[in-house]
């Protein structure tokens, strides 16, 4: 784990099902990411998901690609493009700093009309834990 490391991209369907369940599962029961009509009557064009779900995504990227023993010290993002249903989520990260067991990772999210998710996360890896492909496949 070194400065300048790529981290796999990790491609994630956006389907209702998504939204609604990560809306409900984080107690966010705002009409727009669960009622299509009240979402076009307030703008939007159809539901989109929220920011607890983005996070919830963001963290899985991270672990799936570090391991289980990975733990999550700060995860500051910010939203751009909402995700839609239909559309595709491509995760990418690169590694920015390390600190002894600690990484900072850049990530981005992207979907068909921009970046949905910029920001990064501070994750600690167990000593002696070597990333490797079998790791960063993990949960696919």
């Amino acid at each position: 784990m070194k400065a300048g490391d790529e981290l796999p991209p990790l491609e994630i369907e956006i389907t209702r099902t998504l939204i609604v369940a990560g809306a409900v599962a984080s107690r966010d029961y705002q009409d727009v990411h669960h009622d299509a009509e009240a979402a076009r009557q307030k703008g939007s064009p159809d539901i989109f998901m929220n920011i607890l779900t983005t996070n919830g995504l963001v963290g899985r990227y991270i672990t799936d690609h570090f391991g289980p023993g990975a733990t999550l010290r700060k995860v500051a993002i910010r939203l751009g493009a909402p995700n839609y249903p239909g559309d595709t989520m491509v995760l990418t990260g690169r590694i920015e700093e390390t600190d002894g067991d600690t990484a900072t990772v850049r990530v981005l999210g992207a979907n068909g009309i921009g970046r949905h998710v910029t920001g990064t996360v501070t994750v600690t890896v167990p000593t002696g834990h070597e990333v490797t492909a079998s790791t960063s496949e993990a949960g696919k």
